[in-house]
């Protein structure tokens, strides 16, 4: 009888880090993430089931208090919701009777940190977006490009970035950010 394995999942770009004079790029530890969509009615038990308000303006983001779990204004109906502690963010809204869709993309993402003074510099080489303090405040998120691929990007302090990445892309993202952050 032949065995059974289970593929193991590896985390892309684990354990990587890049230095550069004024930026600093690590590789995020997993997290679950989910592609949230609801209607406007949804949108209170919702908040309410996932601990932090949903925001509803374009690039707002919220976070729970402990700063663990994050929701991503993506679009007028959309979000991306990340947690830091793998929770099953498809299950929370389960009992709340609330119209939603929740899909798990977990294994689709992966998450670089940009940190440090000419972060903003380094991610405008690739990406057209203002990402002055006072155009992109703390808290502010968007569905953008990054040379030629597509990123969600959060700002989570004064020089400190969360760019979400296709794990197909990750390797091209992870190139550009350290080319640019060369010249930073």
């Amino acid at each position: 009888m032949a065995e059974i394995v289970l593929a193991e999942r590896r985390q892309k770009q684990a354990g990587r880090k890049g230095t550069a004079r004024r930026v600093t790029l690590t590789a995020a530890m997993p997290a679950a993430r989910f592609v949230l969509r609801a209607p406007e009615p949804s949108l209170e038990p919702l908040s309410h089931a996932l601990g932090l308000m949903l925001p509803r303006e374009p690039k707002k983001s919220a976070s729970s208090d402990n700063r663990r779990r994050h929701a991503l204004w993506l679009g007028p109906d959309e979000w991306l919701l990340i947690d830091a502690d793998g929770a099953d963010l498809g299950a929370i809204g389960t009992g709340t009777g609330a119209l939603h869709s929740a899909v798990d993309v977990s294994h689709r993402n992966v998450a670089i940190l940009v940190d440090g003074p000419g972060a903003s510099a380094c991610l405008n080489a690739g990406c057209p977006q203002d990402l002055s303090l006072d155009a992109f405040p703390v808290g502010a998120c968007s569905r953008t490009v990054l040379g030629k691929i597509e990123v969600v990007l959060l700002r989570t302090g004064e020089t400190a970035f969360r760019v979400e990445v296709w794990r197909s892309f990750s390797d091209y993202a992870w190139d550009f950010l350290e080319e640019a952050a060369r010249d930073a």
